[in-house]
């Protein structure tokens, strides 16, 4: 099944071309307007050197007239072969349409809503036959019954015609193009975007990405590069300075010899306040008690480090670099 991307926002087709498989673009005067196009030529020229197959308006009164502004649009440079003409079904239209095909001039008759238009499309020739399936169901119509009798038709009478599935709203209809056999259906880029998303996708692909760290990045390279000590001999109060100071929940407290007499957290904080009060607050670090530090040297793997979190239920452990403290892991690191 072809896909074109249905549009005239020149960011949303850069973006979209981006991808390198789409097979071309559509546009309507109606888009063009949208966007604040007024040179409708030198917009079309540009478009023709972006996208390998560009579809365009050729409208008219007469048969004669579409044949006639086709043939100037050629006139601007565009490639004949990877240029098709758009032509609302009349059977003006569809007299159009065989004049064009005659000339070995690409066709999509557009605007179908109904099967004996579709019929004279394919009748006359059209390289397309383009049913606006967002439209007829606005107007409570059966797009979809439609757009299968259009292929139907196309099996059956063996027709030289695709039939492309348009005004898409959302990408339940891209489902329902694919299921229904269409050759060719024209997304608007915001739909298309969303044809890769998927909740559980998403959760898998994150769920990669976290193990794939945690077996291949070393504990000092996931740690923030702070280092949070403070000697034993500042109070509780100075501590919490520290802390805000650091940005970060805890501290490691040293001793005067420069090893690890513990952790100090927020936590730990919280306890003390609602133990023994505020008066907490001017004792120094050296009065309190503290348990074994977790620890971790710098050049174990994330892994290591996620058992450890586990194992001891804390949420930071301290990082080591032969048994000196160089930094903090939280436990948030691991997901970084």
């Amino acid at each position: 099944m072809e896909l074109y991307l249905d549009s005239a926002n020149l960011k949303e087709i850069e973006e979209g071309f981006r991808l390198g498989f789409l097979n071309g673009l559509t546009t309507t005067p109606t888009f063009m307007q949208r966007e604040g196009i007024t040179d409708i030529d030198a917009t079309i020229v540009k478009l023709s050197k972006m996208v390998p197959v560009l579809q365009i308006e050729a409208l008219g009164q007469s048969a004669e007239e579409v044949l006639a502004e086709a043939e100037r649009q050629l006139d601007l440079g565009l490639n004949p072969k990877t240029t098709v003409f758009k032509i609302p079904v009349s059977l003006e239209g569809v007299r159009a349409c065989k004049l064009l095909r005659n000339k070995g001039y690409l066709v999509n008759v557009h605007l179908v809503y109904t099967l004996q238009q579709a019929y004279m499309a394919m009748q006359a020739g059209a390289t397309y036959v383009c049913p606006l399936v967002g439209r007829l169901q606005d107007q409570g119509h059966d797009a979809l019954s439609l757009i299968q009798q259009c292929v139907d038709a196309v099996d059956l009478y063996g027709y030289d015609t695709k039939i492309m599935f348009s005004s898409v709203r959302h990408t339940e209809h891209v489902r329902n193009a694919i299921t229904l056999g269409v050759h060719t259906i024209t997304v608007p880029l915001k739909v298309l975007k969303q044809l890769t998303e998927n909740n559980f996708t998403s959760l898998g692909t994150d769920q990669f990405i976290m193990d794939t760290r945690l077996m291949m990045v070393k504990v000092e390279d996931a740690m923030n590069g702070i280092n949070p000590v403070v000697p034993e001999s500042m109070t509780i109060q100075e501590a919490l300075v520290k802390m805000t100071e650091y940005n970060f929940g805890a501290v490691t407290v040293l001793k005067a010899d420069g090893t690890i007499r513990g952790v100090f957290t927020d936590g730990s904080l919280r306890t003390l306040l609602t133990n023994q009060g505020s008066a907490i607050l001017t004792q120094s670090l050296n009065a309190l008690t503290f348990k074994t530090p977790i620890c971790i040297e710098g050049s174990a793997l994330l892994n290591e480090a996620q058992q450890l979190f586990k194992k001891t239920a804390v949420d930071t452990l301290v990082v080591t670099q032969n048994g000196k403290p160089v930094g903090m892991l939280d436990i948030q690191d691991l997901k970084a």
